[in-house]
C-alpha cells in the first residue's frame, strides 16, 4: 500500500536541500518526470533547491543534465557547484592527513583497499571494486600512497575504503576509531564502504555556510535524506524528512517521514509546499478587510 503524503508545514521553507540516491532518484537511478517538474515548480515559487550528495564532482555534469540547473553540494560537502556545473568552492583533505589515514587503516585492518576522489578525477587500487568508476573520467590506478604522492596539484576531496568481508557496522566502527578527529567518517551505500572527508566537512557544514551567505537561516531549510551521511544535514535544519525507505537511524532522527523514493516522496512534499504558497493568504489581507479596501487607511 502506498505511503500517505506528508502534510506541508504552515510556513514552507525558503530552501530545500535533498540527497540524491535513495531520496530524490528512484531505485533504478532515474529522476521521474514528476520529480523534475516539482523541482522546477519549487524554484518558480521562490524556494531555492540545492542537491546535496555524496557523489563526486565528476558526476555533476551528467546529474545536471537530468535534473536541470541547480546548485550542487557534492562529495559529502567537499565541493560546491554552481547551476552551470562549474566548481565554486572545495574543502580538500590535506594530503599528508590522507596519507597517514591510509597508512593507519592498512596496518590495522588487513584486506582494506582504497580509492580517492579529486575535483575532476579519481584514483583507485586494483583490488578496490570497480563499480563506481564507469563514467569515463581520468583513472589513476595503483597503490593509494603512490596516487596521493603523484597528484599534488589536485584538490583531494574524499578517501574511500572498502573491505571485502567485514560487515559494514564493524568496518565503520573500526575505521571511525582509527581516523579519530583527523577526518570526517561516514557511510552511505549499505555495503562495506566507508568514506572520509576533511575534518568538520559534512553535508551540513557546507549547506549551512552556503545558505547563510544567502541570508537563509538553518530553521528556514527543509532537508531530505535516507542514509547516515545525511544525518548531520537532517539534524542541522528546521524541517527534516526521512524517506520511507531510509536507514533506521535516519528514520529515528528525522522530524518527518516522506513517502519512498520510488513513490516520488520528495516531489509529493514539494508539491505541498508550492500549493501552500499558492493558497496562503497574504499578511496584509486582514488589514485590507479591516480598512474597507484600503491598506493605507488602517496604518
Amino acid at each position: 500500500m502506498a505511503t500517505l503524503p506528508v502534510p506541508p508545514p504552515a510556513l514552507p521553507p525558503k530552501l530545500v536541500a535533498t540527497d540524491l540516491d535513495g531520496t530524490l532518484l528512484r531505485s533504478d537511478g532515474t529522476l521521474s518526470s514528476r520529480t523534475r517538474a516539482a523541482l522546477a515548480a519549487a524554484e518558480g515559487a521562490g524556494i531555492r533547491v540545492v542537491l546535496v550528495t555524496g557523489r563526486p564532482p565528476r558526476s555533476v555534469p551528467a546529474l545536471l543534465e537530468s535534473t536541470g540547473p541547480h546548485v550542487v553540494i557534492a562529495a559529502n560537502g567537499a565541493a560546491v557547484h554552481a547551476p552551470s556545473g562549474a566548481v565554486a568552492q572545495t574543502s580538500p583533505i590535506p594530503r599528508l592527513t590522507a596519507a597517514r589515514l591510509v597508512e593507519n587503516l592498512r596496518a590495522a585492518i588487513p584486506g582494506v583497499s582504497f580509492a580517492v576522489e579529486y575535483d575532476a578525477a579519481h584514483g583507485h587500487e586494483t583490488t578496490y571494486p570497480s563499480w563506481s568508476f564507469q563514467d569515463g573520467s581520468v583513472e589513476l590506478v595503483g597503490a593509494a600512497e603512490d596516487i596521493l604522492a603523484e597528484s599534488p596539484g589536485r584538490p583531494l576531496l574524499k578517501v574511500l575504503a572498502h573491505h571485502p568481508t567485514l560487515p559494514l557496522d564493524d568496518f565503520y566502527a573500526r575505521a571511525r576509531r582509527i581516523a579519530g578527529t583527523s577526518a570526517e567518517t561516514t557511510h552511505s551505500t549499505g555495503m562495506s564502504l566507508v568514506e572520509f572527508s576533511a575534518p568538520r566537512v559534512t553535508k551540513a557544514t557546507t549547506l549551512i555556510a552556503w545558505s547563510g551567505r544567502l541570508g537563509i537561516g538553518s530553521y528556514e531549510i527543509a532537508a531530505f535524506g535516507d542514509m547516515p551521511n545525511d544525518l548531520p544535514m537532517l539534524n542541522a535544519v528546521g524541517s527534516s524528512y526521512a524517506m520511507a525507505n531510509a536507514h533506521p537511524d535516519v528514520l529515528a532522527a528525522a522530524r518527518h517521514h516522506a513517502p519512498s523514493n520510488d513513490e516520488d516522496g520528495v516531489a509529493q512534499v514539494l508539491e505541498g509546499f508550492v500549493d501552500t504558497l499558492a493558497h496562503r493568504t497574504p499578511w496584509w489581507a486582514p488589514v485590507l478587510r479591516a480598512g474597507e479596501g484600503s491598506a493605507e487607511g488602517t496604518l
